[in-house]
């Protein structure tokens, strides 16, 4: 049931385009091509098994926990610009 502005199926729309946008963000993050052997922030040597799970990183377990941990978090409601992008 639709309430508001919104139309049957709205809010499931929205909630469908706010996890496929979370996914598109994360997944443009991944690291791409050849592991690096040492780490490009404190120049650590990253372990092969880490090199082997995760293709193309550049970063060693410490490194990048911290940057994960500095990253800003991101807003979870997708705001397309109308009315019935916001849920009530």
């Amino acid at each position: 049931m639709a309430g508001g502005w919104t139309k049957d199926g709205d809010i499931q729309q929205q909630i469908e385009d706010t996890v496929e946008d979370e996914l598109l963000r994360v997944r443009s993050q991944l690291p791409e091509g050849e592991s690096l052997r040492h780490c490009e922030e404190c120049e650590a040597e990253i372990p092969q098994a880490r090199r082997e799970a995760v293709p193309g990183v550049r970063l060693c377990v410490p490194c990048q926990s911290e940057r994960d941990a500095e990253q800003r978090p991101h807003s979870y409601f997708n705001r397309r610009g109308s009315k019935d992008s916001q849920l009530r």
